[in-house]
């Protein structure tokens, strides 16, 4: 017999894989960035597409990608739904705040924390941001206290510890790098707790769409036009940048807000730390990068702390409507 709760599930569990595709979009687009714009010395029977060796500033690449993202979702959007790009002139403070401090802000204080330590400690501090959602969660938007909760969200964050090599000596560290670092961990923590507030008021296409724009207008005042639009002028970066624009930002952060509507905040930021998992695996598949034990331990942490928020969540669920 089909039970009250099944609905609930189902759309739990459509959170949980919405969150994982924006991980591995995510993932894929870091993966492609290697590819496109690192010299590699060899490459395996699974990626057997000899590298570009494209040499773009990595913060050029996120505006460049951001314009990209904006005028292909603006563009679809026009077309295909223009009730959602339908907003008040209210909206507009909220949807600058998000699009600057949600998405523009978490590429520039990741790559600035890159320049000052390394991928190891950038992505490690980055994924801290877990802790500063469940504190926020908890405190303000009523998400319910549990042992489970923070020990998915110590889990998870030892686990990407592990899979980006902080026991093998992969972590670079430097007061100026870490405080970087950490203000990434905090403007992704606050693209997922803005997001979460949103969910009752946008839809997720209106969120991101508008998002983009201010995120785009933000990097053509720092950066300039000038040098936002040269990466276009390589026909290969050109092409380079619209697929990640497409598979690193519109596909995994649409995908990431769609979640956001079925799960909560905490349990969508732990599955999200499958991120650093899925790049190892794929690095070592298609790099030959080294994948050991300490890889591995990790990468099942960051899957128990899943299925733990996961369990929490459907506990919660389960429980009898009040009487």
């Amino acid at each position: 017999m089909t039970t009250r709760t099944d609905p609930v599930q189902r759309d739990r569990l459509k959170g949980y894989a919405l969150a994982a595709l924006a991980a591995l979009c995510w993932a894929t687009g870091g993966m492609t960035a290697k590819w496109l714009f690192t010299p590699l010395t060899s490459v395996t029977a699974l990626w057997p597409l000899p590298p570009l060796g494209l040499t773009i500033d990595p913060i050029d690449l996120a505006a460049a990608r951001a314009l990209a993202a904006m005028l292909i979702i603006m563009a679809y959007l026009a077309l295909a739904d223009r009730r959602s790009l339908r907003i008040g002139v209210r909206d507009l403070p909220f949807l600058a705040v998000f699009g600057v401090f949600g998405l523009a802000a978490v590429h520039f204080t990741y790559f600035k924390t890159l320049s000052l330590t390394g991928v190891a400690t950038a992505i490690l501090l980055e994924y801290l941001a877990p802790i500063a959602v469940l504190v926020f969660s908890v405190l303000f938007l009523g998400e319910r206290l549990n042992w489970r909760l923070p020990a998915a969200v110590a889990l998870s964050v030892t686990g990407c510890g592990l899979m980006v090599g902080v026991l093998g000596g992969g972590v670079r560290v430097s007061g100026a790098g870490i405080a970087w670092g950490l203000a990434s961990a905090v403007f992704f923590a606050l693209y997922t707790l803005l997001g979460k507030y949103a969910t009752g008021k946008y839809a997720p296409w209106t969120l991101l769409s508008y998002g983009l724009v201010a995120a785009t207008l933000f990097w053509l005042v720092y950066l300039g036009p000038v040098r936002v639009i040269a990466v276009y002028r390589d026909p290969r970066a050109a092409a380079a940048v619209v697929f990640v624009a497409i598979v690193s930002t519109i596909i995994p952060f649409g995908a990431f807000l769609h979640g956001l509507h079925y799960i909560q905040a905490t349990e969508a930021s732990v599955t999200s730390t499958l991120e650093p998992a899925i790049a190892g695996v794929g690095a070592y598949l298609a790099f030959g990068e080294t994948l050991g034990p300490v890889q591995l331990l990790g990468g099942a942490l960051v899957l128990g702390a899943i299925l733990l928020v996961q369990f929490t969540g459907a506990r919660k669920e389960s429980l009898p409507p009040p009487t």
